[in-house]
């Protein structure tokens, strides 16, 4: 059986433009808009979001003691159509001295015509101990569960469960204001179930790198790599994106993400991005 273990990066293809608020009517399609709008706001702050790294400088300087958010999101329709919807999302996060934890949490149900459509879980655990500026361990883990799987297309290549859990040591080589590099390796285990019940547990090695530099006071470089290997395949992954504040009220980034993975029969797959935001 081939299986697939997939680790984090995207970029959104978005394009901001500010407009006026119309009230609320979906009958007039201003909610609908609205709605729209929101989302590529949303997609572009978050590709935006992704290229600050806030342990580029050191041990970062958070609130002591537990902090974070959380967001819980219900709709539900009756009448021609029945369905319904529950969402929640939570990041919570623990520093104490030289320690910072970090949990985040999402689940999603949708049920329609009395039939569940999803039900899915995805958590991930972060734990970072700072020896000192430089030199510093992690652990990582991260379980995401379908509860579907079973009833998928095609549900030998559908996940179940995907768990992975990694720790080693990080280190950062360049910590200056206008150029930060830090690279962290360690050992991992990764578990997978398919919507059959199948299950491969393997170990593997990870290799991550997290590059910044700042140009000038409008322009920044970020570069980052994550490297997976093990028994099934090696994956690979590097997310090139280049920061450009124009003017006050212009912005822009553009970022190239290389995705390899040597199970497919395509190994390689490329994503270009580009972001915009205008504000007058």
């Amino acid at each position: 059986m081939k299986t697939t273990m997939t680790f984090g990066a995207v970029s959104a293809i978005a394009l901001l433009a500010a407009a006026p608020l119309f009230a609320q009517t979906d009958l007039t399609g201003s909610g609908e808009l609205n709605d729209r709008i929101d989302d590529i706001e949303e997609a572009v702050a978050d590709d935006f979001a992704r290229s600050e790294d806030e342990s580029r400088f050191g041990n970062p300087e958070f609130r002591p003691g537990f902090s974070g958010s959380a967001s819980v999101s219900y709709t539900g329709q009756t009448g021609n159509n029945e369905s319904q919807e529950f969402s929640v999302g939570a990041r919570l996060r623990y520093a104490q001295g030289q320690v910072v934890q970090t949990l985040g949490l999402a689940l999603d149900f949708t049920d329609e015509d009395g039939a569940s459509t999803k039900e899915d879980l995805f958590a991930v655990y972060d734990l970072n101990y700072y020896f000192d500026d430089r030199f510093y361990a992690f652990a990582l883990g991260r379980l995401k569960v379908d509860g579907l799987a079973a009833e998928a297309a095609n549900p030998a290549e559908t996940f179940k469960r995907d768990a992975f859990l990694g720790f080693g040591p990080g280190y950062r080589v360049v910590n200056t204001p206008d150029m930060t590099w830090r690279v962290q390796a360690g050992i991992g285990v990764s578990y997978l179930e398919t919507g059959l019940d199948e299950s491969v547990t393997e170990t593997g090695g990870l290799v991550a790198s997290r590059f910044f530099y700042r140009v000038n006071e409008s322009m920044f470089l970020t570069n980052d790599t994550d490297i997976l290997t093990s028994d099934s395949a090696l994956r690979a992954n590097n997310d090139f994106g280049v920061n450009f504040k124009m003017t006050d009220t212009l912005s822009t980034r553009v970022s190239y993400l290389t995705e390899y993975n040597d199970s497919r029969g395509i190994r390689t797959d490329n994503k270009l991005g580009v972001s915009l935001v205008i504000g007058f």
